[in-house]
């Protein structure tokens, strides 16, 4: 059973820094290797966004309102996804997600969320 846990959220003032990560368990063989994974957020009363996606060949992309400030790297011998949060600020203020993508396998994982709060 595969499960994503994130941690690293929290309380922070703007302009302050955040790491999120994303330990992936339950795959087998080279299963996370071969997933895209992403971060989503999503603010209160908004819809999740994409945020971040790296390919399994370390391809990545960003949503244009973080671009510059956030990088997303994997590390697959930890079977963990990262993100790097600089120069944050109040609309950055969500739930983030990750998610690991495999979609010629049908393979659709998602974390639970981590609150990600920036407020003076």
């Amino acid at each position: 059973q595969v499960q994503l846990v994130e941690s690293g959220g929290g309380l922070v003032l703007p302009g302050e820094s955040l790491r999120l990560s994303c330990a992936a368990s339950g795959f087998l063989f080279s299963g996370f290797i071969n997933c895209a994974l992403s971060w989503y957020r999503q603010a209160p009363g908004k819809e999740r966004e994409l945020v971040a996606r790296i390919s399994r060949a370390g391809d990545t992309t960003y949503a244009d309102f973080v671009k510059g400030r956030f990088t997303i790297s994997r590390d697959n011998a930890k079977t963990t996804v990262y993100l790097q949060m600089n120069s944050l600020n109040v609309e950055d203020t969500a739930v983030y997600y990750c998610n690991a993508n495999r979609p010629e396998y049908g393979w659709d994982y998602w974390g639970q969320g981590t609150q990600v709060t920036v407020s003076s």
